[in-house]
């Protein structure tokens, strides 16, 4: 299914942040380490099945926590180590997430 949109921004943005952890975190240069690479593609097949599309809020803000637990908080640690230093490294990327995140609840299908 392609992505549009919202749902685009989302995946970049998501992949940016698990790229530069595992940058920073596990030292890699060229291509994810196994761990970050399985984390990238389960949050893709997140977006993938959000019943709200488009209409999403941010994740974090959803009353459906389609994650799994363990990839929950993996998630979470990426997001709170690379978010702060996203706004320097990634301005408008930031700007468009914060701004995505802004909506309360997700608009219904």
């Amino acid at each position: 299914m392609k992505r549009s949109g919202r749902m685009e921004r989302e995946a970049k943005t998501v992949k940016v942040m698990i790229t530069k952890y595992c940058r920073l975190k596990h030292n890699t240069t060229e291509q994810l380490c196994k761990e970050c690479s399985e984390l990238l593609n389960y949050s893709n097949q997140r977006l993938q099945h959000c019943p709200f599309q488009e209409g999403k809020t941010s994740c974090g803000k959803c009353k459906i926590h389609c994650y799994k637990p363990a990839m929950q908080k993996k998630i979470r640690k990426v997001m709170k180590t690379i978010g702060p230093g996203m706004l320097l490294t990634n301005p408008v990327m930031s700007i468009c997430h914060f701004f995505d995140g802004l909506r309360k609840k997700p608009l219904k299908k």
